[in-house]
């Protein structure tokens, strides 16, 4: 029997805090899951730099990251997935759209950003938001949207950025008001502001904390972080950027030897990868179905 999928709602209620790494696909959502973290963040980021080769700047469609989802979820059944929404990709009709679709598609919680169109990485400059008032409409759609209560609501604010560390705080109170069930203040500039974020809200909304590899935040272990008070962090685009200098050294080793031979030890050989897929097990379900085995 398939263990039943995490609450993620009742699981950011204990004191430990979730971490949750970012993945882009159903193969490192698998492995992430197998290496045991029981909730994944499926990153806008991450999707665009692989399946469209291009940076974070708003390239991404609802129906591209709604695609990707699905098959996560077919192949991971029980971790808790976190999904990037960015903007909602429209108005708060487009968020009410967003939200029933990321839902029936196995979403745990979706993430809502206040930048206006295009938006960017929250690690790049010259972003711009919408006003409060229309992101905590957004927010109320999609509160009012979701079809079941245990679908989280998380809503981020870009403000530190673009107005100040202050004014961000403030939109965030105004995020929880509306209904958000966790506060993302994205991009925080030192330690200190960490720490503010958490002394500011004192336990009354479950925060969400972003650790970008080279990015405008630094980056702390999760237990600091918990101590801090933040509930959930996430690590967005590491995969791609451990991936990405792997198969960096991976084609430069082709190009200049003619061969993989030298980088096989980097490598799982095509028996390694078929166990990791289980390819042995699934063949042999396939078998005894076409048997007529029960």
């Amino acid at each position: 029997m398939t263990a039943p999928r995490i609450n993620l709602r009742a699981r950011l209620a204990q004191q430990d805090i979730v971490v949750a790494p970012g993945v882009y696909d159903a193969l490192t959502a698998s492995i992430a899951a197998a290496a045991g973290c029981e909730a994944l963040y499926l990153s806008g980021a991450a999707i665009a730099y692989t399946k469209l080769g291009r940076p974070d700047i708003g390239l991404v469609s609802m129906s591209e990251v709604a695609d990707t989802l699905a098959h996560v979820r077919e192949r991971v059944e029980t971790a808790a997935l976190v999904v990037d929404a960015d903007t909602g990709y429209g108005n708060a009709l487009n968020v009410e759209r967003t939200v029933r679709v990321f839902e029936r598609a196995g979403a745990d919680a979706i993430q809502l950003e206040d930048q206006s169109l295009p938006k960017r990485c929250g690690h790049l400059a010259d972003k711009s938001l919408v006003s409060a008032a229309e992101m905590t409409g957004k927010i109320k759609a999609a509160v009012d949207s979701r079809v079941s209560e245990s679908t989280l609501i998380i809503a981020r604010t870009d403000a530190v950025a673009v107005e100040s560390f202050e004014a961000a705080v403030a939109r965030a109170h105004a995020y929880a008001q509306a209904g958000a069930d966790m506060i993302f203040i994205e991009a925080p500039q030192d330690q200190t502001q960490l720490a503010r974020v958490g002394r500011l809200f004192d336990g009354a909304v479950p925060l969400m904390a972003n650790m970008v590899e080279g990015g405008k935040t630094p980056v702390l272990p999760a237990r600091e972080l918990e101590a801090m008070g933040f509930s959930l962090v996430i690590f967005p685009g590491g995969i791609v950027r451990a991936l990405a200098r792997s198969a960096q050294a991976f084609y430069e080793t082709i190009a200049r030897e003619g061969t993989s031979e030298s980088f096989r030890p980097h490598m799982f050989d095509f028996e390694g990868l078929n166990e990791m897929l289980g390819t042995k097990e699934i063949l042999a379900r396939g078998q005894r179905y076409g048997s007529g085995e029960r």
